[in-house]
Protein backbone atom coordinates (compact mmCIF):
# COMPACT_ATOMS: atom_id res chain seq x y z
CA UNK A 1 0.00 0.00 0.00
CA UNK A 2 1.26 3.34 -0.88
CA UNK A 3 -0.52 6.82 -0.05
CA UNK A 4 0.36 10.36 0.74
CA UNK A 5 -0.87 12.29 3.32
CA UNK A 6 -1.10 16.24 3.87
CA UNK A 7 -1.27 16.66 8.24
CA UNK A 8 -2.66 19.44 9.45
CA UNK A 9 -2.53 21.67 12.74
CA UNK A 10 -3.44 19.10 14.98
CA UNK A 11 -0.38 17.12 14.18
CA UNK A 12 1.94 19.75 14.96
CA UNK A 13 3.71 18.75 18.44
CA UNK A 14 3.06 15.22 18.11
CA UNK A 15 5.13 12.00 16.90
CA UNK A 16 4.64 11.22 13.03
CA UNK A 17 3.96 7.89 13.97
CA UNK A 18 0.93 9.03 16.00
CA UNK A 19 -0.06 11.94 13.78
CA UNK A 20 -0.08 9.52 10.91
CA UNK A 21 -2.86 6.84 12.68
CA UNK A 22 -4.93 9.65 13.72
CA UNK A 23 -4.43 10.80 10.33
CA UNK A 24 -5.83 7.17 9.06
CA UNK A 25 -8.61 6.78 11.58
CA UNK A 26 -10.40 10.28 9.93
CA UNK A 27 -9.77 9.76 6.33
CA UNK A 28 -12.50 8.29 4.43
CA UNK A 29 -10.42 8.35 1.30
CA UNK A 30 -7.73 5.25 2.73
CA UNK A 31 -8.21 2.69 4.17
CA UNK A 32 -7.06 2.11 8.15
CA UNK A 33 -3.58 1.67 9.17
CA UNK A 34 -2.29 -0.84 11.55
CA UNK A 35 0.24 -0.35 14.27
CA UNK A 36 2.03 -3.12 12.92
CA UNK A 37 2.09 -1.81 9.29
CA UNK A 38 3.10 1.82 10.26
CA UNK A 39 6.15 -0.07 12.08
CA UNK A 40 6.92 -2.52 8.92
CA UNK A 41 7.07 0.94 6.89
CA UNK A 42 9.55 2.81 9.38
CA UNK A 43 11.46 -0.01 10.01
CA UNK A 44 12.05 -0.41 5.81
CA UNK A 45 12.58 3.42 5.73
CA UNK A 46 9.70 3.99 3.72
CA UNK A 47 8.05 6.82 5.66
CA UNK A 48 9.26 10.36 3.65
CA UNK A 49 8.72 13.70 4.15
CA UNK A 50 10.52 15.62 0.93
CA UNK A 51 11.80 12.59 -0.04
CA UNK A 52 14.05 12.00 3.04
CA UNK A 53 13.55 8.97 5.38
CA UNK A 54 12.10 9.96 8.78
CA UNK A 55 11.30 7.95 12.17
CA UNK A 56 8.63 7.20 14.39
CA UNK A 57 9.64 9.70 16.85
CA UNK A 58 9.88 12.76 14.46
CA UNK A 59 7.46 15.86 15.90
CA UNK A 60 5.67 17.94 13.37
CA UNK A 61 6.92 21.91 13.64
CA UNK A 62 4.12 23.18 11.33
CA UNK A 63 1.09 22.40 9.79
CA UNK A 64 0.74 21.36 5.72
CA UNK A 65 3.59 18.57 6.05
CA UNK A 66 3.40 16.01 3.43
CA UNK A 67 4.22 12.45 4.36
CA UNK A 68 4.79 10.08 1.87
CA UNK A 69 4.27 6.41 3.22
CA UNK A 70 4.74 2.93 1.51
CA UNK A 71 3.35 0.02 3.37
CA UNK A 72 5.72 -3.08 2.41
CA UNK A 73 3.91 -6.42 2.56
CA UNK A 74 4.40 -8.94 5.87
CA UNK A 75 6.81 -11.79 5.61
CA UNK A 76 4.67 -14.89 4.37
CA UNK A 77 3.97 -17.02 7.08
CA UNK A 78 4.88 -21.19 6.45
CA UNK A 79 2.80 -23.95 6.13
CA UNK A 80 1.53 -25.48 9.65
CA UNK A 81 2.74 -27.84 11.01
CA UNK A 82 1.24 -30.75 13.16
CA UNK A 83 1.95 -30.69 16.87
CA UNK A 84 0.89 -32.76 19.79
CA UNK A 85 -1.35 -30.42 21.90
CA UNK A 86 -4.48 -31.69 23.63
CA UNK A 87 -8.23 -31.22 22.15
CA UNK A 88 -11.87 -30.94 23.78
CA UNK A 89 -13.69 -32.25 20.27
CA UNK A 90 -17.54 -32.15 20.90
CA UNK A 91 -18.42 -33.37 17.48
CA UNK A 92 -16.22 -35.09 14.69
CA UNK A 93 -17.42 -36.39 11.49
CA UNK A 94 -16.08 -36.94 7.82
CA UNK A 95 -17.02 -33.01 6.49
CA UNK A 96 -15.75 -31.00 10.14
CA UNK A 97 -14.78 -31.15 13.39
CA UNK A 98 -16.58 -28.63 16.17
CA UNK A 99 -13.98 -28.30 19.00
CA UNK A 100 -14.15 -26.22 22.62
CA UNK A 101 -11.08 -24.36 22.51
CA UNK A 102 -9.16 -23.43 25.64
CA UNK A 103 -8.82 -19.53 26.38
CA UNK A 104 -5.07 -18.68 25.98
CA UNK A 105 -4.51 -20.33 22.72
CA UNK A 106 -4.67 -18.32 18.97
CA UNK A 107 -7.25 -20.13 16.01
CA UNK A 108 -3.64 -19.99 13.68
CA UNK A 109 -0.36 -18.61 13.73
CA UNK A 110 0.53 -14.65 13.30
CA UNK A 111 2.65 -12.24 14.30
CA UNK A 112 4.50 -13.99 17.74
CA UNK A 113 2.65 -17.22 17.50
CA UNK A 114 4.02 -19.51 15.00
CA UNK A 115 3.44 -22.93 17.20
CA UNK A 116 1.04 -23.62 19.88
CA UNK A 117 -2.26 -22.63 17.63
CA UNK A 118 -5.53 -24.96 17.80
CA UNK A 119 -4.55 -25.23 14.02
CA UNK A 120 -1.89 -27.28 15.19
CA UNK A 121 -3.48 -29.43 17.27
CA UNK A 122 -6.27 -30.11 14.78
CA UNK A 123 -3.33 -31.45 12.53
CA UNK A 124 -2.20 -33.39 14.85
CA UNK A 125 -5.48 -35.05 15.61
CA UNK A 126 -6.60 -35.63 11.98
CA UNK A 127 -2.53 -36.89 11.50
CA UNK A 128 -2.39 -34.90 8.38
CA UNK A 129 -0.36 -32.30 7.01
CA UNK A 130 -1.62 -28.80 6.31
CA UNK A 131 -1.93 -29.34 2.71
CA UNK A 132 -4.84 -31.86 3.06
CA UNK A 133 -6.87 -28.96 4.14
CA UNK A 134 -8.86 -26.61 2.40
CA UNK A 135 -7.72 -23.08 2.96
CA UNK A 136 -10.16 -19.69 2.21
CA UNK A 137 -9.72 -17.58 -0.62
CA UNK A 138 -7.51 -15.00 0.49
CA UNK A 139 -6.24 -16.39 4.11
CA UNK A 140 -2.38 -17.88 3.97
CA UNK A 141 -0.96 -21.09 4.30
CA UNK A 142 -0.87 -20.89 8.17
CA UNK A 143 -5.12 -20.70 8.07
CA UNK A 144 -5.80 -24.51 6.73
CA UNK A 145 -9.69 -25.67 7.26
CA UNK A 146 -10.30 -22.34 9.23
CA UNK A 147 -13.59 -20.98 9.08
CA UNK A 148 -14.15 -18.38 11.83
CA UNK A 149 -11.95 -17.40 14.84
CA UNK A 150 -12.02 -17.14 18.14
CA UNK A 151 -10.15 -14.45 20.79
CA UNK A 152 -7.42 -15.77 21.91
CA UNK A 153 -8.95 -14.94 25.30
CA UNK A 154 -12.18 -16.18 24.48
CA UNK A 155 -12.53 -20.05 25.22
CA UNK A 156 -15.48 -22.27 23.50
CA UNK A 157 -16.89 -23.43 20.32
CA UNK A 158 -15.26 -23.48 16.98
CA UNK A 159 -15.96 -25.06 13.40
CA UNK A 160 -12.73 -26.48 11.36
CA UNK A 161 -13.47 -28.01 7.46
CA UNK A 162 -12.12 -31.11 6.52
CA UNK A 163 -12.69 -30.42 2.80
CA UNK A 164 -13.46 -27.97 0.35
CA UNK A 165 -17.18 -28.03 0.23
CA UNK A 166 -17.71 -27.97 3.96
CA UNK A 167 -15.72 -25.09 4.14
CA UNK A 168 -17.46 -23.05 1.08
CA UNK A 169 -20.60 -24.05 2.91
CA UNK A 170 -19.75 -23.07 6.14
CA UNK A 171 -18.15 -19.93 5.31
CA UNK A 172 -21.30 -18.35 3.37
CA UNK A 173 -23.44 -19.61 6.54
CA UNK A 174 -20.63 -16.78 8.26
CA UNK A 175 -21.58 -14.45 5.34
CA UNK A 176 -25.11 -14.61 5.53
CA UNK A 177 -25.73 -14.25 9.68
CA UNK A 178 -27.51 -18.14 9.14
CA UNK A 179 -25.00 -19.23 12.25
CA UNK A 180 -26.76 -19.38 15.63
CA UNK A 181 -23.95 -18.66 17.91
CA UNK A 182 -24.64 -17.68 21.59
CA UNK A 183 -21.92 -16.65 24.03
CA UNK A 184 -22.30 -16.56 28.26
CA UNK A 185 -20.25 -13.58 29.71
CA UNK A 186 -19.87 -12.18 33.22
CA UNK A 187 -20.07 -8.69 33.53
CA UNK A 188 -18.98 -5.88 35.67
CA UNK A 189 -21.88 -4.03 37.61
CA UNK A 190 -25.53 -5.28 37.60
CA UNK A 191 -27.53 -3.96 34.47
CA UNK A 192 -31.05 -2.39 34.71
CA UNK A 193 -32.64 -4.12 32.27
CA UNK A 194 -33.28 -8.19 31.64
CA UNK A 195 -32.56 -7.75 27.44
CA UNK A 196 -31.81 -5.39 25.37
CA UNK A 197 -31.01 -5.51 21.68
CA UNK A 198 -27.81 -3.46 20.51
CA UNK A 199 -27.66 -2.28 16.87
CA UNK A 200 -24.85 -0.04 15.94
CA UNK A 201 -21.81 0.75 13.37
CA UNK A 202 -18.38 -1.33 13.81
CA UNK A 203 -15.22 0.28 13.28
CA UNK A 204 -11.37 1.05 14.89
CA UNK A 205 -11.66 3.38 18.02
CA UNK A 206 -9.18 6.47 17.38
CA UNK A 207 -8.37 6.45 20.89
CA UNK A 208 -7.35 3.13 20.57
CA UNK A 209 -6.47 1.06 17.34
CA UNK A 210 -6.69 -2.27 19.35
CA UNK A 211 -10.50 -1.81 20.23
CA UNK A 212 -13.49 -1.47 18.38
CA UNK A 213 -16.04 1.46 18.95
CA UNK A 214 -19.71 1.14 17.95
CA UNK A 215 -19.68 4.85 16.18
CA UNK A 216 -17.18 4.56 13.97
CA UNK A 217 -17.14 2.74 10.72
CA UNK A 218 -20.23 1.20 8.16
CA UNK A 219 -20.86 -2.06 8.80
CA UNK A 220 -23.54 -3.00 11.00
CA UNK A 221 -23.04 -5.08 14.52
CA UNK A 222 -26.07 -6.47 15.91
CA UNK A 223 -26.17 -8.20 19.69
CA UNK A 224 -28.95 -9.33 21.88
CA UNK A 225 -27.80 -8.81 25.45
CA UNK A 226 -29.67 -10.98 28.38
CA UNK A 227 -29.06 -10.75 31.95
CA UNK A 228 -29.37 -14.65 33.39
CA UNK A 229 -28.99 -13.77 37.04
CA UNK A 230 -26.68 -11.36 39.41
CA UNK A 231 -23.90 -12.53 40.56
CA UNK A 232 -23.39 -11.20 44.02
CA UNK A 233 -24.15 -7.52 43.98
CA UNK A 234 -20.85 -6.66 41.89
CA UNK A 235 -21.56 -8.36 38.59
CA UNK A 236 -24.01 -10.30 36.05
CA UNK A 237 -24.24 -13.40 34.22
CA UNK A 238 -25.26 -12.29 30.87
CA UNK A 239 -25.93 -14.33 27.67
CA UNK A 240 -24.81 -12.63 24.36
CA UNK A 241 -26.56 -13.87 20.61
CA UNK A 242 -25.02 -12.48 17.62
CA UNK A 243 -26.43 -11.70 14.63
CA UNK A 244 -23.28 -10.37 13.46
CA UNK A 245 -19.95 -11.71 13.89
CA UNK A 246 -17.58 -8.60 13.78
CA UNK A 247 -14.31 -9.07 15.89
CA UNK A 248 -14.44 -7.90 19.32
CA UNK A 249 -18.61 -7.13 18.62
CA UNK A 250 -19.60 -8.66 22.16
CA UNK A 251 -16.81 -6.93 23.97
CA UNK A 252 -16.99 -3.48 22.29
CA UNK A 253 -21.47 -3.62 23.21
CA UNK A 254 -20.32 -4.46 26.71
CA UNK A 255 -18.38 -1.87 27.22
CA UNK A 256 -21.19 0.25 25.16
CA UNK A 257 -23.83 -0.45 27.68
CA UNK A 258 -21.37 0.18 30.88
CA UNK A 259 -21.05 -2.98 31.67
CA UNK A 260 -17.48 -4.53 30.04
CA UNK A 261 -16.80 -8.12 29.77
CA UNK A 262 -15.54 -8.99 33.66
CA UNK A 263 -11.06 -8.96 33.45
CA UNK A 264 -11.21 -7.54 29.96
CA UNK A 265 -8.19 -5.11 29.71
CA UNK A 266 -8.84 -3.70 26.62
CA UNK A 267 -12.25 -3.07 26.73
CA UNK A 268 -12.73 -3.13 30.79
CA UNK A 269 -11.90 -1.71 33.80
CA UNK A 270 -10.23 -2.65 36.64
CA UNK A 271 -12.60 -3.31 39.61
CA UNK A 272 -12.13 -1.01 42.76
CA UNK A 273 -13.49 -3.73 44.93
CA UNK A 274 -10.37 -5.32 46.52
CA UNK A 275 -11.65 -8.78 46.31
CA UNK A 276 -12.97 -8.50 42.73
CA UNK A 277 -9.77 -7.21 41.85
CA UNK A 278 -8.21 -10.25 42.86
CA UNK A 279 -10.74 -12.26 41.11
CA UNK A 280 -9.79 -10.27 38.17
CA UNK A 281 -5.95 -10.38 38.57
CA UNK A 282 -5.84 -14.62 39.08
CA UNK A 283 -8.36 -15.26 36.28
CA UNK A 284 -5.69 -14.77 33.90
CA UNK A 285 -8.28 -14.50 30.74
CA UNK A 286 -11.57 -12.09 29.99
CA UNK A 287 -14.66 -13.72 31.13
CA UNK A 288 -16.38 -14.67 27.53
CA UNK A 289 -17.28 -18.32 26.42
CA UNK A 290 -18.64 -19.39 23.09
CA UNK A 291 -21.49 -21.45 24.31
CA UNK A 292 -23.52 -22.36 21.56
CA UNK A 293 -22.91 -22.93 17.93
CA UNK A 294 -25.91 -24.05 15.00
CA UNK A 295 -25.47 -24.31 11.59
CA UNK A 296 -26.99 -26.51 8.89
CA UNK A 297 -24.37 -29.15 8.15
CA UNK A 298 -22.92 -29.32 4.68
CA UNK A 299 -23.67 -32.60 3.72
CA UNK A 300 -27.34 -31.97 3.67
CA UNK A 301 -28.23 -34.00 6.94
CA UNK A 302 -30.10 -31.06 8.45
CA UNK A 303 -29.05 -28.20 11.58
CA UNK A 304 -26.45 -29.09 13.95
CA UNK A 305 -26.47 -27.22 17.28
CA UNK A 306 -23.84 -27.82 19.83
CA UNK A 307 -23.39 -26.42 23.25
CA UNK A 308 -20.34 -26.30 25.30
CA UNK A 309 -20.51 -25.52 29.15
CA UNK A 310 -18.93 -23.32 31.34
CA UNK A 311 -14.70 -24.01 31.49
CA UNK A 312 -13.87 -24.78 35.05
CA UNK A 313 -12.02 -21.38 35.75
CA UNK A 314 -15.51 -19.49 34.87
CA UNK A 315 -17.34 -21.69 36.92
CA UNK A 316 -15.53 -21.00 39.85
CA UNK A 317 -15.65 -17.42 38.74
CA UNK A 318 -19.04 -17.32 39.15
CA UNK A 319 -19.37 -19.16 41.93
CA UNK A 320 -16.82 -17.04 43.85
CA UNK A 321 -18.81 -13.59 42.44
CA UNK A 322 -22.00 -15.03 44.36
CA UNK A 323 -20.48 -14.79 47.49
CA UNK A 324 -19.03 -11.18 47.57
Amino acid sequence: MSVTLVLGEDAIGQRLDKALVDAFARSEAHESLSRSQLARAFAAGEVRIAGRKVKASFRLEAAGVCVELRVPAPAPLAHARPEAIPLTVVHEDASLLVLDKPAGMVVHAGPGHDSGTLVNAVLHHLQVHADALPVLPGNGPERPGVVHRLDKDTSGLIVFARGLRAQTVLAEQFRDHSIDRAYLGVVLGRPSFERRRLETTHGRDPADRRRFAPDQGTRRAVTTMEVLRPLGAHAALARFTLETGRTHQIRMHARMVGHPIFADPLYGRRPKHPALRRLADGLGRHALHAALLGFAHPDGSGRLVLEAPLPPELAALVAALEAI
